[in-house]
């Protein structure tokens, strides 16, 4: 109740208590009602105005909100004579644009990326609060599998992203029940992937951020040539559950996750593609744990080995393997000049059991992530065999093991 609502009240009921005294005849009490019924008008119209006051600042905090980060990237490697003899290469990572925030209870989150080589939507899904428990998440938006939200700490993330099932983005809706009792579950089915499916209309079906299907790969064709033979993703059901213990030095969430879905060569249906995971996250007071385990399986009879794409580039992966990850960072409060917070990391992850009959694949990183005000910084040291972006492929055969020192620094605004 407002100030001049309540000294209206207070008049109100100091002329009800005077009015034995002060009126006697009839007229006299026909100007008291008078009196009194406007002081009601006058109160009610105090109250709207509070009302109407109570709105604007609600629709002052409502609206969407725009950010972003403007990122640049250094590295020197083991496979690349040239940069190696350049001392390494400094070049233009990346320029995006966020937005996020809710008007009339509906949220928007998206985000947009800008490369040299490429633009791609990375997300953008609407969201809505069913209950206190329930959200529901329609459109562009993460596919619900493996440990939450990403199975890494660091740039790279683990070799379970290079397989398209960390974070991957796909159009669909997916339903998130919040951790409560001690539980939380993201039910989601996506209609096909974030570039339509395999007759989506676009001009390169490699511009995505996310790691998607994109063919067969027939025996005569290279491992990074274009697909002849289109595929595409659709139809998917996903899964995931996860229980949080409590214990005196944090958390610890175990999960499974499933997914299960068919493949188009748009015109009829060309096999079903299944994955599964098992996942653990600790948290133990400054330290993070991370733990997975996961299989899938393209089912498909014309060939072993299937087409993938993204960030512009065609590559090649076996239709069916394993993987196993396993990362432990340090998390440290600081105080460097402008550094505040220091993030020191190990991740480790290997691809085997490989339908093609390929070598294995793995990947370790070591790292720290740095944060000073708006800047956030990874600087990387990976190690890895037959592993893309450090010098080889998920279909690859080769003994060598490669090495790529990696710094990306971001303004974000």
């Amino acid at each position: 109740m407002s100030r001049s609502t309540g000294q209206a009240l207070a008049l109100s009921g100091a002329l009800l208590a005077a009015a034995p005294h002060a009126f006697s005849a009839d007229n006299e009490l026909n100007e008291l009602k008078q009196q009194l019924e406007q002081l009601e008008q006058k109160i009610q119209q105090l109250e709207a105005n509070q009302t109407a006051e109570n709105t604007v600042e609600a629709d002052a905090e409502s609206g969407i909100k725009v950010g972003g980060a403007i990122r640049v990237n250094y590295s020197t490697n083991s496979y690349d004579e040239d940069t190696k003899n350049r001392g390494g290469d400094l070049d233009f990572d990346v320029f995006r644009f966020n937005f996020s925030g809710e008007v009339a209870d509906i949220g928007l989150n998206a985000e947009i990326r800008f490369f040299d080589y490429m633009t791609a939507v990375k997300y953008a899904y609407l969201d809505y609060d069913i209950t206190s428990q329930w959200q529901a998440q329609l459109g562009l938006t993460q596919v619900p599998f493996g440990n939450d939200p990403y199975n890494s700490h660091s740039f790279f993330m683990s070799p379970n992203y290079y397989l398209g099932l960390e974070d991957d983005y796909d159009m669909g809706l997916v339903m998130r029940r919040q951790v409560a009792d001690n539980w939380q579950l993201d039910l989601g089915f996506f209609k096909n992937d974030e570039l339509g499916g395999v007759d989506g209309y676009v001009e390169d079906r490699k511009d995505r951020y996310s790691i998607d299907i994109v063919g067969v790969r027939a025996n005569d064709e290279g491992i990074y040539d274009e697909p002849t033979a289109k595929l595409g993703e659709h139809n998917t059901f996903v899964a995931r559950y996860a229980y949080h213990v409590d214990h005196t030095a944090g958390s610890t969430a175990i999960g499974v996750s499933a997914l299960s879905g068919g493949l188009h060569d748009g015109q009829y249906s060309a096999g079903d593609y299944h994955a599964w995971a098992f996942h653990i996250n600790s948290n133990i007071g400054n330290w993070n744990l991370q733990f997975q385990h996961s299989q899938y399986d393209y089912q498909i009879d014309a060939s072993q080995r299937i087409a993938i794409a993204a960030n512009a580039t065609y590559d090649t992966m076996p239709t069916e393997a394993t993987s196993t990850s396993a990362n432990i960072a340090y998390n440290m409060s600081v105080n460097y000049g402008p550094i505040t917070h220091l993030q020191l990391y190990n991740d480790f992850g290997t691809i085997y059991n490989k339908s093609d009959d390929s070598a294995n694949s793995w990947m370790n990183v070591t790292g720290v992530a740095v944060t000073a005000g708006p800047i956030f910084s990874y600087i990387d040291l990976v190690h890895a065999k037959n592993q893309p972006f450090v010098g080889g492929t998920l279909s690859g055969q080769s003994d060598d093991v490669e090495r790529r020192f990696n710094i990306n620094i971001g303004y974000y605004f």
